[in-house]
């Protein structure tokens, strides 16, 4: 009988429209508008906003860097549409802003980095003095140093002579700048201030608090300041939330949750007639280097100075959503042409949802990877884990279909080669494994890498090197408790690692146990 009349049509059919209606239900999931009340109006400008002057393809670690006077500019006229003042964070480079800020009606907290540096502090705490001085009309405060006691880069007494030499040579009233539980470890700090400015992160602190919880846990401290340190009044000197980047035990990033955090903020703060600044301005990528991902998106604006919908309007997690949809699309009719005719009626309704996992864990991981990568190294590792996926996806497909032809010859190439495959999976969970045990801090969770060929040999045991297998399912299989000990049961990215993890171990065990019959 010819193969045509036993082609089974309608549960190909009906397994297609399913796996279809998921994978765009995935990315419609991820990317759908929030709707949020606005915290910014045309008519109702927010107080202040953390500036740093660096293009997207800047950093203040290239050497030499030249700031660009145009975007400067640019980036202030932006600003006061929304904000009524900016902060900054050091003089260097920045000794035209006074000007730029008068032309756009801005006004300035200006600040002077302190570092453990005294020759370039003396020189930034001179360029402070100068400019407060030569611009009373525009600079409204004088901020000495930024989380130099975090970063034990001075000492208390240290820093209180710093503030007592601006003070004794600025009209304007003088602060410093650091995480809230300095200020109580050094007490001697606060006397020599004429207002306290405190950081309230929710993300950062040693115990994270969750969006849900965050914005009371900032309102506590900021009435617990307000009456310890009375009458000194307190600016909250930064506050905000990622909108990319990993968990932290409840603490998840998005722009939904960024948006939701920043508005509920400045809706508790004008209510209860609190100074504040939010942090940041603009996405800076280059913060990405000495804190992961997350370091580079606390922007209101994204590194392109597009809005990111933070402030006002709807607010999309994955704005760009169709075109991963699409690609996502594209993977699955790709793995559907390859495979061609499934092999059995139970062939048929297994291969649409395998493309499509294949296709989702694919595009999940590659819209990752373009957040988290920063040197070559990591664009190679990243672009291998995806060449990895594909080989893997190739594999299952036709592993369902009816082996004919070229498609026998490309199935038995695979199959001939799958154990390395799988060896590159659990070489790949291990050293993602023991990233995630001893250096997690700024690492993201990449469940979608691995999804894939986990599960497909776990269902599909291939022999491999039984020592080399054996040793990597002893590195994936003994960092799953630790790491989720480390992040909490409360971080659902680090539950789903976790259960990637023993997928793969599943695997790993399985082929194992297929060498050794």
């Amino acid at each position: 009988m010819p193969t045509t009349s036993r082609f089974p049509v309608l549960p190909y059919l009906f397994a297609s429209v399913l796996a279809l209606s998921a994978l765009a239900g995935l990315w419609y999931a991820i990317g759908q508008p929030v709707v949020l009340a606005d915290a910014a109006t045309p008519t109702h400008k927010l107080q202040c906003a953390s500036y740093t002057p660096f293009d997207k393809d800047q950093s203040p670690f290239d050497q030499p860097f030249t700031l660009r006077p145009e975007r400067i500019d640019a980036d202030l006229a932006l600003l006061a549409t929304r904000f009524q003042c900016v902060r900054t964070y050091s003089m260097t480079g920045l000794e035209g802003i006074p000007d730029m800020a008068r032309k756009h009606g801005l006004k300035l907290l200006l600040g002077a980095w302190v570092s453990a540096n005294p020759v370039d502090t003396a020189i930034e705490v001179e360029a402070l003095i100068k400019s407060a001085n030569a611009n009373p009309d525009v600079v409204d405060g004088v901020i000495v140093g930024n989380e130099a006691l975090l970063r034990k880069e001075v000492t208390g007494d240290q820093l209180v002579k710093l503030i007592q030499q601006v003070k004794a040579q600025v009209k304007q009233p003088v602060t410093y700048a650091d995480v809230w539980e300095f200020w109580l470890q050094y007490p001697q700090v606060a006397p020599a201030v004429d207002f306290l400015t405190i950081h309230l992160l929710p993300y950062w602190e040693d115990d994270p608090t969750g969006i849900d919880a965050a914005l009371a846990h900032v309102g506590e401290v900021r009435r617990t300041f307000g009456n310890r340190f009375a009458p000194k009044d307190i600016l909250i000197g930064e506050t905000g939330w990622p909108s990319e980047g990993r968990q932290r035990e409840t603490a998840l990033p998005s722009r939904a949750n960024e948006a939701k955090f920043i508005r509920g903020f400045v809706t508790m703060a004008e209510q209860n007639g609190w100074r504040y600044n939010l942090i940041e301005a603009f996405d800076q990528p280059w913060k990405r280097v000495s804190e992961g991902a997350v370091g580079g998106f606390w922007g209101l604006y994204d590194a392109d100075r597009q809005d990111k919908g933070v402030l006002a309007g709807p607010v999309s997690n994955l704005p760009h959503w169709p075109l991963w949809l699409a690609l996502s699309l594209g993977l699955f009719a790709a793995s559907l042409t390859l495979a061609g005719r499934p092999a059995s009626t139970r062939a048929a309704l297994l291969l649409p949802p395998v493309a499509a996992l294949g296709a989702a864990c694919i595009g999940l991981w590659a819209e990752l990877a373009l957040i988290t990568s920063r040197y070559l190294a990591e664009w190679l590792w990243a672009a291998a884990l995806i060449g990895l996926n594909l080989l893997v996806l190739a594999h299952a497909s036709l592993s369902l279909s009816s082996h004919s032809g070229w498609r026998a010859r490309a199935y038995a190439w695979l199959q001939a080669r799958a154990g390395w495959w799988l060896l590159a999976s659990g070489f790949a969970g291990a050293v993602l494994m023991l990233a995630l045990v001893f250096d997690a801090r700024y690492r993201s969770f990449p469940s979608a890498a691995l999804m894939l060929p986990a599960l497909f040999y776990l269902c599909r045991p291939v022999a491999a090197p039984r020592r080399e297998i054996a040793l990597l399912a002893v590195f994936v299989g003994a960092g799953i408790v630790p790491q989720l000990y480390e992040e909490t049961l409360g971080n659902l990215q680090a539950i789903g690692w976790a259960a990637v993890s023993l997928l793969l171990l599943g695997a790993l065990w399985r082929s194992l146990r297929l060498a050794r019959r």
